[in-house]
C-alpha cells in the first residue's frame, strides 16, 4: 500500500495520521523515539505492509506483471492500489476524499519536526494534493517518474504505464477483493495496538 491507503487505514487521530505516513520515512527500531500513539501507528504501518506483501490476492496480482517487471511490481502495485482507492473512495470511506486530504494536510503541515525526506516533500505533497491526484490515472506516470529518479536502476520503471493500461481491469478487481480484507486487518490492529 502507498500513502493514501496507509493514511486511510491507520486511524483518524493526528498521531495516527502522522504515524501512518512516517512508516515510509522512519527505519529501524522505534523504542522511545516517538510518543506512544505515533509509535503505534508506525508499527501498524509496518504490519499492514507485511500482511499485504504475503497476502495471496496480492501475490496473484503481482504475478500478472511480466517477468522482467517483477522486481519493481510491488512498487507499481502499491501506487496503483492508491489509484484504485482514490477512484472508489466513497465505497470505503464516509468522509469525502477532498475533505480527508485537506484535514490530513493540515495535520502534516502543523507538525514542526517531520522526519528526514518527509520534511522536504510535505509542502509539495500538500500544495499539489498528491493524495487526491492519485484518482487520475495519468498522474501515475509522474509518480513513477519520481520513483524512478530515486532508484539505483531507474530503467526498471520504463514502460510501466502501458502495462498498467493492459492490466487495469484485473488489477482493479484484485484491489476490490483485497482492500476490504485489509481494512478488517488494520481495524483489528488499531484495537489491539
Amino acid at each position: 500500500m502507498n500513502y493514501l491507503a496507509h493514511l486511510h487505514l491507520g486511524g483518524p487521530a493526528p498521531q495516527q495520521l502522522l504515524g501512518s505516513l512516517y512508516g515510509d520515512f522512519v527505519k529501524g527500531s522505534l523504542e522511545g523515539r516517538f510518543p506512544p500513539a505515533l509509535e503505534a501507528a508506525i508499527r501498524l504501518h509496518r504490519h499492514i505492509d507485511s500482511y499485504t506483501d504475503r497476502h495471496p490476492l496480492v501475490l496473484a496480482a503481482l504475478a500478472r506483471f511480466p517477468v522482467q517487471r517483477r522486481r519493481f511490481a510491488g512498487i507499481v502495485l502499491d501506487v496503483f492500489f492508491d489509484h484504485c482507492l482514490a477512484r472508489h473512495w466513497a465505497d470505503y470511506a464516509q468522509q469525502p476524499l477532498a475533505q480527508f486530504t485537506c484535514d490530513f494536510y493540515r495535520v502534516l503541515l502543523a507538525e514542526p519536526e517531520l522526519p528526514g525526506r518527509l520534511a522536504r516533500i510535505a509542502p509539495f505533497m500538500a500544495a499539489d494534493d498528491w493524495l487526491g491526484a492519485y484518482g487520475d490515472f495519468a498522474t501515475l506516470e509522474q509518480v513513477f517518474n519520481g520513483i524512478a529518479r530515486r532508484l539505483s536502476r531507474p530503467e526498471g520503471m520504463a514502460g510501466v504505464m502501458p502495462e498498467l493500461e493492459r492490466l487495469y481491469e484485473p488489477l482493479m478487481a484484485d484491489f476490490r477483493e483485497f482492500y476490504p480484507q485489509l481494512q478488517a486487518f488494520a481495524a483489528a490492529g488499531r484495537v489491539s495496538g
